[in-house]
């Protein structure tokens, strides 16, 4: 398998996902800007929507989208419980939880990574909007769990984690919700994450 990434973006959850798997796989940075990769090949024949994640799988199918391939990554290691079995209450919830990062988490982050720069009329509304978004999960976390479903490191947790580390880059302090600010510090340290983020120049080896 071939992951096709940029550093820090939203396809830093399937490239955890893959490490947490133990999945073999190569790694292809993008420049999403010029839809050149790495090795100079246009980005946009390997999916025309040109941004990632793109995972280019047996045969040369090419997957996108990142609940999408979160789960086809967690289900090539059952075994792992990155994605429960499929039609299970258990998987549901997953899917649960990987829809509203999706569909709302990380929409919401979109206005501080736009083209053109946020400006100071529309900060404070944006800002907001996330900050609805977190009092959610610190409600799901605010039990103990350890993870978004319980006791087990899931791909939704893959993707939660990186959408919420970009409150770094824009300068909103997770302080604010305890139960989040324990969970990022307790998913941060796992080695595949720490392996990830390294890998991505995001970390220093």
């Amino acid at each position: 398998m071939k992951l096709y990434y940029k550093p820090g973006a939203c396809s830093l959850a399937p490239h955890i996902a893959l490490r947490m798997a133990g999945l073999d796989f190569t790694l292809e940075k993008v420049d999403t800007q010029k839809k050149i990769t790495e090795s100079g090949a246009d980005y946009l024949a390997v999916t025309p929507k040109g941004y990632v994640p793109a995972l280019e799988i047996a045969g040369g199918e090419v997957l996108t989208e990142a609940p999408a391939v979160l789960q086809f990554i967690g289900d090539q290691k059952p075994e792992s419980g990155l994605a429960p079995r499929p039609g299970t209450l258990e998987r549901l919830r997953v899917q649960e939880h990987l829809n509203y990062v999706a569909s709302e988490l990380h929409k919401a982050y979109g206005p501080f990574f736009a083209a053109a720069p946020i400006s100071d009329e529309v900060k404070p509304a944006a800002l907001a909007n996330i900050e609805k978004k977190l009092n959610y999960f610190e409600t799901v976390l605010s039990d103990g769990r350890a993870y978004l479903t319980g006791g087990t490191f899931t791909v939704a947790d893959s993707y939660f984690f990186v959408v919420t580390n970009w409150s770094n880059f824009i300068g909103l302090d997770l302080g604010k919700w305890p139960h989040i600010a324990g969970y990022m510090s307790r998913v941060s340290a796992l080695p595949a994450v720490q392996d990830a983020l390294k890998a991505e120049g995001l970390l220093a080896a």
